[in-house]
This record gives structure tokens, C-alpha cells and sequence, in this order.
């Protein structure tokens, strides 16, 4: 993997191949600033957008959220507001399905503000490299400025936002 851009960049880390991995990041980058204030507008928040292959299929996903949850007509109103900016803006020069959905309830925190909002709820980190022999930590978040500290199992562990790989929320 190779490292893009500033931690905290949508798709901050991204796979270099063949298969134009950079080029999909700058896509989701393009669409979710053109698309971030009309969903807004739709009374949702955006979490993140992602343009992927999936076998024969590219995929353009917008993750949307709300503190009550969202529902089938957020993900529609979302679409049908969001899918004529795409359209008049162009920025996906390849065919794609449009999916606006939920980043459910294990959501991958990818930003800043996601870490930001996930203080004193349970996480899941899996690291580039291992620490003392382990590559995944699971517990509470307990801050996410510079640095993210999980405590888990009484101790506290520090890491920098390099050095995880993924991240996710266990809050079930």
C-alpha cells in the first residue's frame, strides 16, 4: 500500500495496480466534494463515498447517516438529489451503478471526525505491522487527536493514524 495525501483525506490510503486504483480514490474524492452539500440539504450526513470494482462492475457508493438511523427514503431522496449533480459534473469516465446506503453498524471510520465522533465507543483496529506480535486491537476508544488511544483489557495503547490499517466501529 502506498500512502496518499494527509491522514484524513477520503481514501487516504489507497492500492497502486494496474487496475487504477488512484484514479478511483480521485473519483470518490471529486464526487463526494461536489455531492457533500446537497446531501446536507437532504437532512443526512454524508459518511464517505467510495468508487469500486467489483468483478465486471464499477460501483459508485455514498455511505449516509443520521443520529435516528436511515431509512429507505433517505437512501431515494439522497439518489434522485445527488444523481443530476453527478450526471452534469461528469467526474467518472467509466459506466457504474449508483448506491446510497448506510454505513451500517461495524462502519468503517476512514476521517478524522469519524474517529472524533466514535470517543468512548468501542473499536477495532487492525495495524500495518504488529505491535508486540498482534496486528488487531479491540476497545474503547478513549481520544483521536494526533494520536488514537483504544483501552482494552485495563491497558491503554497508542497508535498513530498511519500505522492503522483499518478501523472500525463495534458498537453492537
Amino acid at each position: 500500500m502506498k500512502q496518499k495525501g494527509e491522514w484524513g483525506d477520503p481514501l487516504t490510503f489507497i492500492l497502486q495496480s494496474d487496475t487504477g486504483d488512484e484514479l478511483m480514490a480521485n473519483s470518490a474524492e471529486k464526487v463526494y466534494e461536489l455531492i457533500k452539500e446537497t446531501v446536507e440539504k437532504q437532512g443526512v450526513n454524508l459518511w464517505d463515498v467510495r468508487f469500486l470494482k467489483e468483478g465486471a462492475s464499477w460501483y459508485l457508493r455514498v455511505f449516509i447517516d443520521k443520529t435516528d438511523g436511515i431509512s429507505i427514503d433517505d437512501c431515494t431522496n439522497v439518489s434522485h438529489a445527488i444523481d443530476p449533480i453527478i450526471d452534469a459534473a461528469d467526474p467518472i469516465d467509466v459506466s457504474y451503478y449508483l448506491e446510497v446506503c448506510s454505513p451500517g453498524i461495524e462502519r468503517e471510520l476512514t476521517r478524522p471526525r469519524h474517529f472524533a465522533e466514535s470517543v468512548g465507543k468501542k473499536v477495532r483496529l487492525k495495524l500495518y505491522k504488529a505491535r508486540d506480535g498482534v496486528k488487531e486491537f479491540t476497545g474503547i476508544l478513549k481520544s483521536a487527536a494526533d494520536t488514537v488511544v483504544v483501552e482494552t483489557d485495563g491497558a491503554e495503547y497508542e497508535f498513530q493514524l498511519k500505522d492503522i490499517s483499518k478501523a472500525n466501529l463495534c458498537d453492537f
